[in-house]
This record gives structure tokens, sequence and C-alpha cells, in this order.
């Protein structure tokens, strides 16, 4: 049975499609990395589409639900490097991915979930005791 490799890079992790991804292999993905964020308590997921030239709706719901799930174990997912086709279609078949952040390129969606981190890390540390 085909796998997508899940790599952890720090409080991250980083999966990188470079198949095309027909139902199985998505439902797979989809379940394997909600369970890998569960494990490692991952603060943030990036998926590199880069390689990928045709989407349907199923991947974008897909895209929608593993941003869904990942929220709810209190990480952030980021999608990175889409193809302006790629982009095209799936606002031509109505799926704006709400909750799904978006980058150019690896780099910047690493900067992005690490800003990310970082915001919540000193929304954390304010926790009122300047009171005095």
């Amino acid at each position: 049975m085909d796998k997508i490799p899940i790599l952890r890079m720090g409080p991250f992790l980083l999966v990188t499609i470079q198949v095309d991804l027909y139902d199985r292999l998505a439902l797979n993905l989809e379940s394997d990395l909600v369970q890998r964020v569960h494990q490692t308590g991952a603060r943030g997921v990036l998926i590199d589409i880069s390689a990928v030239s045709i989407v349907d709706s199923f991947m974008g719901r897909i895209l929608g639900n593993i941003a869904s799930m990942t929220r709810v174990l209190d990480a952030e997912t980021v999608v990175v490097g889409m193809q302006p086709a790629v982009a095209i279609t799936l606002i031509e078949l109505g799926l704006s991915l709400k909750g799904v952040h978006t980058a150019l390129d690896v780099e910047r969606g690493m900067a992005l979930l690490q800003a990310k981190l970082d915001w919540d890390n000193d929304v954390a540390d304010d926790d009122g005791d300047d009171i005095e």
C-alpha cells in the first residue's frame, strides 16, 4: 500500500505530495496526518503540493478536512507550492479551503507557521500579571 511520508521538523510536520492522489491514498494521508499530529503534539502542518498539477473537489475537501482536524488538535495547516491552474480549479469548484493558510513555497510556509507559533507563545506568556 502506498503511503505519503510525513516528516517531523521541530514542532512541525512536513508532507510533500509527489504523486497523484487517488481517493484511498488521500484518505490514508488524512488519517495518518491527524494521527501524527496527535502522537507528536505538532503545532503546525506544512503540505507541499508543488508537484500536484490537477486537483478535484475530493482533494480540495481532504485539504480542508486536514486543516479542520489539525486545528482541533491545536495545530495550524499551511499548503505551499500551489500551481496557478490548481488555484483556479479550486475556486471554480467553489472550494475556498477555509482554515487553510497558503504560502508560495516551503520557506515562506515554514516562516508563516513559525510566526503563528511565536504569536501563540506571546499570547500565552501574557497572562495578565502586569496589574500592580
